[in-house]
């Protein structure tokens, strides 16, 4: 047994690789803390999680062992689950939070502390000043102003939130008539910055002009066992499984103790040489879009955890991806 905690919304593309890689008699369980039925609905058995954080680790380990469950991925907050690993295990449970320790999460979600560790074991990652005020913020893009495009993001978040490319011909207003554009007028958002009553700490880095990779992977212990890059051009990504991003991003997972489904983000310099920009200790939105290459990293994961046979990868090259919206009715 099997059970998929509250994740991203790509939760749904987990379950349906999992279910598509185990036998059918092996249950999957899965659960969400809002109503998602669209998503829950494709487990064999499924619950409403508890909101309170405290409350829900003492139920998940009561209810997994009720449900003789043997495996449990932690899906979002990794890292409170990873705190309390001790008692998974005195409960007989094998946890995956998407780390090895509280150190990976103390690395990773901190991106300020990420790249310095990056930068300490020599993984090229992309420079960053770390900002608390006004006055640093000020201090950094002028430094970095003096090189190129100026690019920024909060210290600690996911999804990209928060960031913002400083481009010096902007119309102060894009960045509110277009704000999927993530351009910004350096000026303006400083008008907006000194406003806060407690801005959160940024990193101010340099604006990396090539393009991005996504790699998804499946970890143990530190060691990929399964991956595959999504290189994103436009409206369409498509997918790799070897070249400077992948082995970046492999090097990455491993040196930091990624454990589990996780996610590694590098962009290309205008030379197209690759930089870490990220690790998610998480599935990625995206995950469900690798399994057109042939590559079902969910049941992949979902297999191994079990002591199953894995899954036959067959790579199919030279696809292409795009995202559409769909229904998905729930029962």
């Amino acid at each position: 047994m099997i059970w998929f905690l509250e994740g991203q919304s790509s939760q749904r593309d987990v379950i349906i690789g999992a279910r598509e890689a185990l036998p059918a008699d092996v249950k999957i369980f899965a659960s969400h803390r809002q109503d998602r039925p669209e998503i829950t609905s494709l487990a064999d058995v499924s619950f409403m999680e508890p909101t309170d954080n405290e409350e829900r680790i003492d139920w998940v380990i009561a209810t997994a062992v009720e449900h003789n469950i043997k495996v449990i991925l932690a899906g979002r907050v990794g890292h409170v689950f990873e705190i309390e690993r001790a008692r998974f295990e005195r409960a007989g449970l094998e946890l995956v939070t998407g780390g090895t320790s509280m150190a990976t999460f103390d690395m990773v979600d901190d991106k300020s502390r990420f790249t310095a560790e990056a930068e300490r074991v020599g993984l090229a990652c992309v420079p960053a000043i770390t900002a608390v005020n006004a006055e640093e913020m000020f201090a950094a893009y002028k430094t970095l102003s003096a090189s190129g495009e100026v690019c920024v993001k909060p210290a600690v978040g996911i999804y990209g939130q928060g960031f913002w490319r400083f481009k010096a011909d902007t119309d102060p207003f894009r960045c509110f008539a277009n704000p999927d554009a993530r351009e910004a007028n350096f000026e303006t958002y400083m008008r907006a910055y000194c406003e806060a009553e407690a801005p959160a700490p940024m990193l101010m880095m340099p604006y990396m002009a090539g393009s991005e990779c996504s790699v998804d992977m499946v970890c143990e212990g530190g060691r990929p066992v399964a991956f595959v890059s999504r290189r994103k051009a436009g409206v369409h990504q498509t997918f790799e499984r070897e070249g400077a991003a992948v082995e970046l991003a492999l090097k990455a997972a491993e040196h930091f103790g990624c454990d589990g489904i996780v996610n590694v983000q590098t962009r290309d310099d205008a030379d197209g040489q690759p930089h870490l920009l990220e690790i998610n200790p998480r599935y990625s939105g995206g995950i469900g879009y690798t399994r057109a290459t042939g590559t079902n990293l969910p049941g992949i994961f979902a297999a191994r955890r079990l002591g199953l046979p894995e899954p036959a990868t067959v790579w199919r090259p030279n696809v292409r991806v795009k995202g559409v919206t769909v229904a998905a009715v729930a029962s």
